[in-house]
């Protein structure tokens, strides 16, 4: 880390006061350096109090997602490796993908305050007011084959409902596969990307969207959306949101997981699918059914009972779920 890095994670760690002799010689650097990143840190947004003879003290953050503030409390090994934080792109996803093609490695993460081509699923446009969110992309090269990483989306689900429910203590479960919902509505969309051939994967790019502190949403979106300030009625810490969602996505992207789910993991899944136990329409083909979702699979499918009598995995497609977004299917 860089000394103001440093010296950032140091004052978030004490509540006291800290001297700018105690700061330099734990750090190994001059005391004019000391006072050049604490500068810096107060040009960034960083209300720091300084009093003769005590030295510093943080006494707020800015709302702002930069590689500082998010390294000052990251405690993952891989993810976070490469930071970098745009004011603005066309999307998280497309700006990870850009930066693969130049050599980014494994872990590389990618946030922006505001995207102006975002997208989910199904390629449909994704717009967020600026800095009320925490939109980032997880850069992956796992060295597997295609085939072998069919869970990511299903692994990250559960990491950002861990890291809302920790950070917040609002029951965030996981409409399959892709989604985050917290009661009916939807506070995270998570997207997965890869460049593969058959063989072999070049790069996976992991795209994830929280609404954190957006206070209203316009009368279209209301019934469907919801974010952490909402659910809440408090503003959340974006970069310690991003910090736990990544330090929970790294336990849990082992390679006994990409695949196949391990026991322990499926059942924490299925504990927090909101799907299952619920009615469920979807596509086969051209062939639209309905039924009662009943599990999910250590593949990551979705397990349903069709009004016809049989069990289906659905892997892949919309899946409409009764009671959620406001959705209602046949009886």
């Amino acid at each position: 880390m860089t000394t103001k890095e440093n010296i950032l994670q140091r004052l978030q760690d004490t509540e006291d006061y800290l001297s700018g002799e105690q700061l330099s010689e734990e750090l190994g650097v001059s005391r004019a350096a000391v006072w050049k990143a604490i500068q810096s840190l107060r040009d960034a947004g960083y209300q720091i109090d300084s009093a003769t003879n005590r030295g510093y003290r943080l006494l707020a953050l800015p709302d702002l997602l930069t590689e500082a503030e998010i390294r000052a409390g990251l405690h993952t090994k891989t993810l976070g490796s490469k930071i970098v934080c745009l004011a603005e792109t066309d999307s998280t996803n497309e700006e990870a993908k850009r930066q693969a093609l130049r050599g980014a490695p494994d872990g590389s993460v990618f946030t922006a305050e505001q995207q102006t081509g975002g997208k989910g699923r199904l390629g449909r446009r994704w717009e967020q007011p600026e800095g009320t969110g925490v939109w980032f992309s997880v850069l992956l090269r796992p060295g597997l084959i295609p085939s072998e990483v069919g869970n990511i989306t299903l692994l990250a689900g559960i990491a950002v409902c861990r890291a809302i429910r920790s950070l917040t203590g609002c029951e965030a479960k996981i409409k399959w596969p892709n989604d985050v919902v917290i009661g009916s509505r939807k506070v995270c969309g998570i997207l997965t990307e890869m460049a593969a051939e058959v063989d072999r994967i070049e790069y996976m790019v992991l795209g994830i969207g929280i609404n954190a502190n957006i206070p209203v949403f316009p009368e279209s979106l209301a019934e469907k959306a919801t974010s952490l300030q909402i659910e809440t009625g408090r503003t959340v810490s974006r970069a310690k949101l991003l910090q736990a969602v990544l330090w929970e996505l790294e336990g849990l992207l082992t390679p006994e997981n990409y695949s196949c789910l391990t026991p322990a993991v499926l059942h924490e899944y299925q504990m927090l699918c909101v799907s299952i136990g619920r009615r469920v329409g979807f596509y086969q083909g051209k062939i639209q059914k309905t039924g009662t979702a009943v599990g999910v699979s250590s593949t990551g499918e979705l397990l349903v009972n069709t009004d016809d009598g049989r069990q289906t995995a659905v892997n892949a497609g919309e899946v409409v779920v009764q009671g959620i977004y406001g959705q209602t299917l046949p009886q």
